[in-house]
Formats: structure tokens, sequence, C-alpha cells
């Protein structure tokens, strides 16, 4: 009862990581807001803590899938600190606009650390291994939905990064997308 309540969990984890990417995007697209090298950075973190908690409920919980979120976690908090730093000092200016007050850099910086948190906790609520007597994991209905959710997520980051990149490395401050200007 225990484990499909923390499989649940790590559904929801990965659904809510989902909703952050999106957001993103969204912002990018709607809002015209493109994103820094940093930005992208801060983007492959969550892609990374997506793909560690798709790996809990997929294949099961494992203590080494919690680490890939640790270290996903690690890495995004770091490219986010890295951009704080960049914007601390008085009259360096921000990048991006502000949700609820804080800059994106600044909540993906507070969304690693909780995640850090999180997997915490979820580690000391897990017993390992959570699979069946075949060595497989049933997924149900939530785990599914979520696991679909992420794959489009990132299919539609990747996409959107290569439209504003291409091939090359990102401009330092993007202010339209390379592929498409190229493209007539």
């Amino acid at each position: 009862m225990l484990n499909a309540l923390v499989r649940n969990i790590n559904a929801l984890g990965l659904l809510g990581v989902a909703f952050i990417l999106g957001m993103g995007l969204v912002m990018q697209v709607v809002l015209d807001e493109l994103p820094c090298p940093l930005c992208l950075l801060q983007r492959v973190g969550f892609a990374l803590l997506m793909y560690g908690f798709m790996l809990n409920i997929v294949i099961g919980q494992r203590f080494s899938h919690y680490g890939v979120i640790v270290f996903a976690a690690l890495f995004g908090a770091m490219a986010s600190l890295r951009q704080i730093s960049l914007h601390v000092i008085p009259g360096s200016g921000t990048y991006g606009s502000a949700v609820f007050g804080y800059h994106l850099y600044t909540w993906s910086f507070l969304l690693f650390t909780a995640t850090l948190l999180a997997v915490g906790v979820l580690l000391m609520l897990s017993r390992m291994p959570d699979m069946d007597m075949d060595g497989t994991v049933k997924m149900n209905l939530l785990e599914r939905s979520a696991c679909w959710i992420a794959v489009v997520t990132v299919a539609l980051n990747v996409i959107a990064t290569f439209l504003e990149c291409g091939p090359l490395v990102c401009a330092d401050n993007p202010v339209d997308y390379v592929m498409l200007k190229s493209l007539g």
C-alpha cells in the first residue's frame, strides 16, 4: 500500500515537472521570451528530473533512480544559481519577466531545492524493490498518462530549442528563432 502511494507521488512529481517545462514553453511561444543558454540548461535539469521519476514509474523504484533525480536537481540548481548570481548585483538587470515577484531562474532554484527535499522524504518512505513476481511493474492510468505527457513535453521543448538555436550554440541573448529566420 505504501509503495503504491510512493509510486503515485512519483507520477504526480512527473506531472508537476512536465507542467513546469510546459509553462516555460508557453512563456516562450506566447510571450516571446526566448530562453537563454542558462535557461536551457535549467530545462535540461527538469527533463532529467522527469527521466528519474519516469524510471521509478516504468521500471520500479530503485535507489539509483532516485540518484538520477538528485543529480538532476543538483545540476539544475547549479545552473539556476549561476543565473541568479549574474543578476543579483543591483543595476545588472534581469532576464525575462517575473512570476509572482520572482524570475523563472529563481523559481527554478527553489523547485530544484524542493525536489531534493521531496526525494529525501520519498526515500524514507520507499521500500525497494517494487516489482511483481515476474520482474515487471504494472502502471496505472495516472502513471501511464504522466509518462506520455512528460515525453510530449520534452519533445516539444527539444523542437522549440532547435528552432531557436539550430544546430549551433545558442546566442547569449536570443532575439529570434535562428532556424525560422534562415528558412525565410
